[in-house]
């Protein structure tokens, strides 16, 4: 068996676990749309948003860092978080569930630590105090506190882990002072976050704060130039900017509404801040980030802006016509559509993944003569040579900045090598 083999052979599990807590996920989402589903159990809608958040996006993330660290141990974080999920759907006792997320939360914190030590970035500084919010959350949550409660310190995890990630993917184009900033910024959320636990009357600061970090976030992203390229960079770049969009409205509806325990204002901020900024996040990363961990290609191809339109269509059908309108039946079709948009993108990456061949590319136009192939070159010697291109697109004209996340992220399918290389993480909720 081949190197590329025997790595889809270990992984391919954890990335199934996040599997079925998405497909459970989404099973729950229909029970709190009052339609019928496959599986129907008194516990799936109360532990919907656990399920998505933590089960999903918390065992994709920790795998990806699993594979940056390249210790054994570090496979404990998905492990326990994927299993831990499971139990939770399962008739054992809840809090046996709880325990394990809980463990593979506080493990996820454990693997950042060797990360940091490796390159003292602050990037993963800032997932680090993500996965920090992580743990305060299902320490919250086993203590008996409503998710409703929580839900802050969930939207903390997956904001800075995901904004840690562009911080990674940009840095040259975001300046040499954006991990510094980026760490105020989203220290002060985290403030923010813990205050609106004992305060509920700051959680107009809270949204302010969001919004300030969003604000930063969308202002010095790359994808605000690769938008205007071609192929994969645009696709990247519009779900990208569609979910600085999404999490602007969320950090809005707290400014203005302030704190909301149910009803449609917290629906507002649960969906646009996991299916607007999260999903379409993972939407726009997962052709860079599965082949680093799997060591599988997946390339590219047109078919993936479908699911990407769709999912932010049933969105906005959502939470302006149900939300704000209070059409029960955009609500209920929205979140449906939503669904289907999540399995749709899923069945078009696996269809990509097992049918595409990748293929040396260049950017179209660009300056440099760097040729990224989607698998086989040494993740050292591609990331010299994107860092390399990079500098000079970005000497010649904005524009060209933009190729430079191009090759990044084409470069990023060969990370995962033999080569000790940082490597970067992935990420609804209706309780």
């Amino acid at each position: 068996m081949t190197t590329q083999g025997r790595a889809l052979r270990r992984r391919a599990p954890f990335l199934m676990l996040a599997a079925l807590a998405l497909l459970a996920g989404l099973d729950a989402a229909l029970l709190l749309l009052g339609l019928p589903a496959p599986v129907t159990t008194e516990r799936l809608p109360e532990v919907h948003g656990i399920l998505l958040v933590i089960g999903f996006v918390g065992t994709l993330v920790s795998l990806e860092r699993a594979v940056a660290l390249k210790r054994a141990v570090g496979f404990a974080a998905p492990g326990l978080l994927g299993v831990g999920a499971l139990v939770v759907l399962s008739p054992t006792p809840l809090r046996v569930g709880q325990v394990l997320l809980l463990l593979g939360a506080v493990a996820l914190v454990a693997v950042y630590l060797p990360l940091w030590r490796r390159q003292r970035d602050e990037a993963v500084a800032a997932q680090a105090l993500g996965a920090m919010l992580a743990v305060g959350a299902l320490l919250l949550w086993q203590s008996g506190v409503a998710v409703p409660t929580v839900l802050p310190w969930l939207v903390g995890f997956v904001v800075l882990t995901i904004g840690g990630e562009r911080l990674e993917l940009a840095r040259i184009a975001m300046g040499p002072n954006a991990g510094r900033d980026l760490l105020i910024l989203g220290g002060l959320f985290a403030v923010s976050v813990g205050a609106s636990l004992l305060w509920p009357a700051t959680v107009p600061l809270l949204g302010a704060s969001l919004l300030v970090l969003v604000g930063w976030l969308a202002s010095h992203d790359v994808a605000r130039h690769t938008v205007r390229s071609q192929g994969l960079p645009r696709f990247s770049a519009a779900c990208l900017l569609a979910g600085y969009l999404w999490l602007g409205v969320a950090g809005a509806t707290w400014l203005v509404g302030g704190a909301a325990g149910d009803g449609a204002r917290y629906d507002a901020v649960v969906h646009a801040v996991f299916l607007g900024f999260t999903i379409s996040m993972i939407m726009a990363h997962a052709p860079v980030i599965l082949p680093a961990v799997l060591r599988r290609p997946l390339p590219y191809h047109p078919a993936f802006i479908g699911p990407a339109v769709l999912l932010h269509s049933a969105l906005v059908l959502r939470l302006w016509g149900g939300d704000a309108l209070g059409a029960s039946w955009a609500w209920r079709w929205g979140g449906v559509l939503n669904g289907v948009a999540i399995l749709a993108f899923v069945a078009v990456a696996v269809w990509s993944a097992t049918r595409l061949r990748p293929v040396a590319r260049r950017a179209p136009g660009s300056t440099g003569d760097a040729v990224v192939a989607a698998e086989g070159a040494p993740a050292g010697v591609a990331r010299a040579g994107v860092a390399r291109a990079e500098v000079a697109r970005a000497e010649v004209a904005r524009a060209e900045v933009a190729r430079a996340e191009v090759a990044r992220a084409e470069g990023a399918l060969v990370r995962d090598t033999d080569i000790a290389v940082d490597s970067r993480p992935a990420s609804g909720i209706g309780r």
